[in-house]
């Protein structure tokens, strides 16, 4: 799922032999040169960063790679450690950051430059509230400021926050894109009746999965997951189900239609499966 400014960086078409072009900037990336690597930036999953040195190190060894004169790289520093707010830990060995502070750097790193287009993989996996949220301010911020942002992420509800267009991927494979209104109009309009149980059993799960209008069932733990077209009308004849197993009920949710749901109708599997 993706981020973009539609008045900026890329453009991608498939040739009738059905190899790739891809454009960014005017610029096609067949062969990366300098020039490509100026103009991109990516933030990978894994953090591409140094244990053993200090911040300010990692960013300058980036900058240098990305082809910053010597001139301008304390500038560029001291721009992208305020940007992820890490200025008063420049010095500190990033051996001793915390998961957070370390995906806040691997985002600096690829900002070191500032590119055009910046690429970011799962930005966000493993880290702590506080931190989520910096990142995903900062994602924020350069969208306002004009940049490009391509954003993969399995977690709906930051896709839903900062995407203008969004495109569903299964098996490397693209199946939808457009807005996110335009994706939720053009979809099923299903809704998720999500019931946590006490004693969730096998013989529960194939009850409901029996019921009329069950499109998709699936479970989380002790949730059970009911896509249908009213969550409204189906409560009852599951929570009928539920009495006659002798289920004890601790918590019901209904979510109306969303991206998650939207994944769910076309793939047939929850986003956590794909």
């Amino acid at each position: 799922m993706g981020l973009e400014n539609p008045h900026d960086v890329h453009d991608l078409r498939a040739s009738q032999t059905q190899s790739w072009i891809i454009r960014i900037a005017g610029h096609e990336a067949t062969i990366i040169g300098q020039r490509i690597n100026q103009i991109l930036g990516v933030v990978p999953q894994e953090t591409a960063l140094y244990t053993n040195l200090s911040a300010e190190e990692n960013l300058r060894f980036w900058g240098t790679v990305n082809g910053i004169p010597a001139a301008q790289i304390s500038a560029a520093v001291d721009r992208v450690l305020a940007l992820v707010g890490l200025t008063d830990r420049r010095k500190g060995k990033v051996s001793k950051y915390s998961g957070g502070m370390k995906r806040r750097l691997n985002i600096a790193a690829g900002l070191i430059h500032h590119p055009k287009l910046l690429i970011m993989d799962e930005p966000t996996v493993g880290i702590d509230p506080q931190s989520r949220n910096h990142i995903l301010e900062t994602v924020r911020s350069l969208k306002d400021e004009g940049m490009t942002v391509l954003y993969t992420s399995h977690y709906v509800e930051e896709v839903e926050y900062l995407c203008d267009r969004v495109g569903i991927m299964d098996e490397g494979r693209l199946i939808a894109a457009g807005t996110v209104s335009e994706l939720l109009g053009s979809g099923p309009q299903n809704q998720q009746l999500m019931i946590t149980l006490e004693n969730l059993s096998e013989g529960v799960i194939r009850q409901l999965t029996d019921l009329d209008g069950v499109k998709n069932i699936h479970t989380e733990g002790r949730q059970v997951h009911l896509l249908t077209d009213s969550a409204e009308k189906m409560l009852p004849h599951a929570f009928n189900v539920m009495i006659r197993m002798g289920s004890s009920v601790s918590e019901i949710k209904i979510k109306k239609p969303n991206l998650e749901s939207l994944f769910l109708s076309l793939t047939g599997k929850a986003l956590r499966d794909s």
